[in-house]
């Protein structure tokens, strides 16, 4: 299979996340983090206890 590779150019170097994301352990405890980051550090040290991430749309702030 020949795939054609395609490259982007990177246009900002500002922060740029669209989702909230829900992390739920196994007993029902939920929490809310902004950022992929904190999502996959959180289950790296607390994985054994959790059940799953959910990914939310973030809450608009009306329009600027």
């Amino acid at each position: 299979m020949n795939a054609k590779l395609e490259w982007f150019k990177q246009t900002s170097d500002g922060l740029y996340d669209r989702h909230d994301y829900k992390i739920v352990s196994k007993t029902g405890q939920e929490i809310v983090v902004d950022n992929w980051n904190a999502v996959a550090v959180t289950w790296f040290q607390k994985g054994k206890v959790l059940s799953h991430i959910e990914v939310l749309d973030k809450v608009s702030k009306g329009f600027k």
